[in-house]
This record gives structure tokens, sequence and C-alpha cells, in this order.
């Protein structure tokens, strides 16, 4: 009830983008389990790859089946993560937001329709970095408009509590729908003068269809923030802080990196927490699952109460909670324990998502909102792109490792916040604002 209530509360606006970017994700998270599954099929000409060398000597590669997956689907993590400082450098620039979401919906939705006639590796390598930069165009602009959106720092938090309680439930359920669609395939449509579709076939059309209905529910009913009228002219990224070593925002993005390459470590050893858990493969959906679900269920409540009792608490607890709820991934050897850890992550990063981005939001100067909070966006893409990589890698030197060395980070990543970054909330500036907004 808490969750529904805050959500009603929230400002129309910021409900509208969310939703919209709820089935955005649906479509998107779409491809996640269909290109692997294309890729292995018949209907990739990826033969001619297998058992190529790539590289010199020792620092050579041979490209298997796997990896060219896996190639594919970082490609758009790292291409997506690294343009977005340009991308939100270039919407504050122009103070516009809607354009670049737009523009960034059609080059996503556009892409999954084409998917439907690449049958070549290399169409599916361009498809998937337009995808990547079509994000990079998306995701720094819609977070900059719900900072712009929020009317004082009181209500930041509870604003990205719900954009991204929307966002996860679209990402985390289009999964489960495209593996039932591929599944389900071929459909008959000769009822309504169609040919036969195949399951992918099917799946990249939703895909592209919930792209579509994002566009259109981003023309009609999204507009520019006033405040985004403001175009600023210094759009750089500070590394140094004033008075300290880093600067709040950009060790902020440093320890969501960390974030981001722990929860992703899971992802790659699907087969090997199977048979270490003795478990059927059910299970790991729902270890997969359970961050997001415990995503969904406390964005919202972090995300308002970061507005009454402040950010920097929920930052701390949320990086406390991530190490030892990584390290456990590695350790323990029940199935239902393995869920309930996973759960806890799940609250780890519920903890440090809304807060951080709010953090950020109080202290983006007029007209910086893209390029201030694509440090944090770029820095979860960033990891969330490494993470599978890595746990792939380390794995070779034990199950335990990648965990280890996640739990590692979070720790790192907690000294980080707890000496570089201070508290925004109820500051001189934040309280000027709220009594304007009064």
């Amino acid at each position: 009830m808490g969750v529904l209530s805050g959500i009603a509360d929230t400002d129309r606006r910021v409900i509208v983008l969310a939703l919209a970017r709820m089935v955005g994700a649906a479509g998107n998270s779409f491809l996640i389990v269909v290109l692997p599954l294309y890729i292995a099929s018949d209907l990739v000409d990826i033969d001619s790859l297998l058992g190529t060398s790539v590289g010199v000597g020792a620092a050579s590669v041979t490209l298997t089946e796997p990896l060219l997956i896996g190639l594919v689907l970082s490609l758009f993590g790292f291409l997506n993560s690294l343009s977005q400082p340009l991308t939100g450098r270039l919407s504050d620039r122009t103070g516009a937001r809607r354009p670049f979401v737009l523009a960034g919906i059609l080059l996503l939705g556009t892409a999954s329709g084409l998917y439907t006639i690449a049958d070549a590796y290399w169409q599916l390598i361009a498809l998937r970095a337009a995808q990547g930069f079509g994000a990079a165009l998306i995701i720094p602009a819609t977070v900059a408009l719900v900072n712009e959106y929020a009317a004082s720092d009181a209500d930041r938090g509870g604003n990205f509590g719900v954009y991204n309680t929307f966002r996860l439930i679209g990402f985390g359920f289009g999964p489960v729908v495209a593996g039932a669609v591929v599944q389900r395939g071929p459909y008959d449509l000769s009822a309504i003068g169609l040919p036969v579709v195949d399951g992918f076939d099917a799946a990249f059309a939703a895909a592209c269809a919930g792209a579509y209905l994002s566009f259109a529910l981003v023309f009609l009913l999204v507009r520019d923030a006033a405040e985004s009228s403001e175009a600023s002219d210094d759009l750089s990224i500070r590394v140094r802080g004033e008075g300290r070593l880093l600067d709040p925002v950009f060790a902020l993005g440093l320890a969501t990196v960390a974030m981001g390459i722990c929860i992703a470590l899971f992802a790659t050893l699907q087969t090997q927490v199977n048979a270490r858990l003795d478990q059927p493969p059910v299970w790991f959906g729902l270890q997969f699952g359970a961050v997001t679900v415990a995503n969904v269920l406390f964005q919202v409540p972090i995300g308002q109460a970061s507005d009454r009792i402040g950010r920097r608490p929920f930052l701390l607890a949320g990086f406390v909670l991530l190490g030892p709820t990584t390290l456990l991934q590695g350790i323990v050897t029940d199935p239902v324990v393995m869920t309930l850890v996973r759960l806890g992550q799940g609250i780890a990063v519920a903890c440090v998502f809304a807060p951080s981005l709010a953090l950020a939001g109080d202290l983006a100067r007029e007209g910086e909102s893209g390029t201030t909070l694509s440090v944090l966006t770029m820095g979860f893409g960033f990891g969330v792109a490494v993470g599978p990589l890595a746990s792939g890698w380390l794995y070779g030197f034990g199950f335990v490792v990648p965990f280890a060395v996640g739990a590692a980070l979070a720790v790192v990543a907690l000294a980080m916040v707890a000496t570089q970054v201070e508290e925004t909330l109820g500051t001189s500036e934040g309280a000027a604002d709220a009594t304007t907004a009064d």
C-alpha cells in the first residue's frame, strides 16, 4: 500500500514519463533473452566465425558461440554507458530533453524491427550498437527531466523512486514474456492476411511495437520542464572536490560502477549456479529476478524516506548491505537461501538507486542536470556491462572468486561514499529551494 500511495502522490508528468520508460524497457529487455537464442539458431550465419582467433600471440582469443553472444550483449552496455556523458552534455547545451528522448526511442524501436531481416552476425553487431547509442540518448535526458520536475529537494527522491520502479517493472517482466513469445511460435496470421511469423520475428516485432508505444506516450504527454530552457556553458564533469579528494557526484559514480558489477556477476553463471545448488533452471530465474522484485517493492518508500531523513544514511546502508549479500552468493548452497540473499542484494541496490540520483539532482546546477546525472547512469551501465565479462573470467579461479571480488569492490565503494559524499538534504541551498517552491 505504501508503494501505491507514494505513486498516487507523485507528479503526473513523472508518472507518464515512468510509464513510457516501462514500456520501452520491457521491449528492449526482450532482446536479452531473444538475441542469444537467435544467434544460437540456424537463422544467423556464425559458422565462418567460430574457431577464428582474434589478436596476436598470448593475447589472441578464439571466437566461440558464448563469446559471440557475450559481445553482442555487452556492446550495448558499453556504448550506452560511454556515450551518456556526451548525450547528457548535448541535452544541457541545447536546453532540451524531449527531442533526445524521442530520437533515442525511435532508434531503439527501429533497430528492434530490423532484427527481423538481419541474418549475419555483423548486422546484429551494427543494430545492437545503434540501440546502445539510442539508450544513451534516452537515459540522461529522462533522468534530467525527472530531476527538473521536482518542485524542491523534498520530493526529488520520491520522483526517482517512482521512475525507477516503473522502469524496473518493464525491464524485469520483459524477458519472461519474451521467452514465452519465442517458445510459442510460429504464429499463423493468415486469417488477417499476413504470413506465418516465427517466434523470433514475433518477439522482435513486439519489442519494436513497445518502443513505438513509448514514443507515442512521450510525444503526446511529456514536455520539457521550464528549467531545461536554461542552457549551460560549463558542462565539464568535475572530478576533484572542494576540500576533499573527489567531487561527491563523481565519487558516487565510481561507487555505482561497483554496484553494477556486483549485481551483474550472477547472470553469467547460470549453468554453474544450477549445478552447485542442484536446482532446476526455474530456481535461477527466481533468483535472478529477486533483485528486481526487491527494487520494485522498496524504490518508492526508500526514495520518499530519503526526502525526509536524508540521502546519505540510505547510501551508507545500501553499500554496507551490498558487500555481504554479494559474497554470500559464492558461499551458499541452498536454493531458498540463495533467493533470500538475492532479495537482500536487491534491497541494497534500492537503498542506493533513488537516493544517489536525488543527491546528484540536489547538487546539479541549473541547466546541468543531464551532465551531472549522466555520471551515475553511465557508472551503473558500465558496471552492468563489465560484470558478466568479469565473472566469466574470474570463475576460472574458483566459484567464490567473482563474488569475493565484487564484495571487495562494495567495501571500497562504501569507504568512498563515507569519506567523499556529504548530506545534501537540509543544506541552506536545499532549504532555499524548498522555501521558493512553497
